[in-house]
């Protein structure tokens, strides 16, 4: 369900945004590759869970090197036509992206929790076996 409101307000966006569809694929294009990368930094699977605190740190300042850099970029190039619509795109953008990726990583925690249940719940009854001695007399 909100996977299809998600496409239908993309593509009601993009066909109100038609005379500035650069700036709106503009927002797309930064806001998908600046959260991709912080989502990717922010999760990294770390012995030291210490790192966390500056793994977050780390993807908050990639994220903000990234959307600097697109929007420096798109502008030297005029490809935004249109602020107003760009910011809007990026925001939009943004939190679609978040929400896609935080979806995958419940589905792969969701899958990895499914490895590791038990699965049989009833003990295994081990049974021993003496191995009686065998015992030769000398024979004279």
């Amino acid at each position: 369900m909100i996977f299809g409101m998600i496409i239908l307000l993309s593509i009601v966006a993009g066909i109100l945004s038609g005379e500035h569809f650069h700036s709106f694929m503009a927002g797309f294009g930064i806001a998908a590759v600046a959260i991709g990368t912080a989502y990717w930094l922010a999760f990294r699977a770390t012995r030291y869970p210490q790192l966390a605190l500056l793994m977050l740190l780390v993807a908050m300042i990639a994220k903000l090197g990234i959307t600097v850099t697109g929007v420096v970029l798109v502008i030297k190039t005029n490809l935004i036509s249109s602020p107003f619509i760009f910011s809007l795109s990026y925001l939009f953008f943004s939190i679609v992206v978040s929400y896609g990726y935080f979806k995958l990583r419940e589905y792969q925690m969701s899958v990895a929790e499914k490895r590791n249940t038990v699965v049989s719940a009833t003990p295994i009854k081990r049974t021993a076996t003496l191995i009686a001695p065998t015992t030769t007399t000398p024979q004279i």
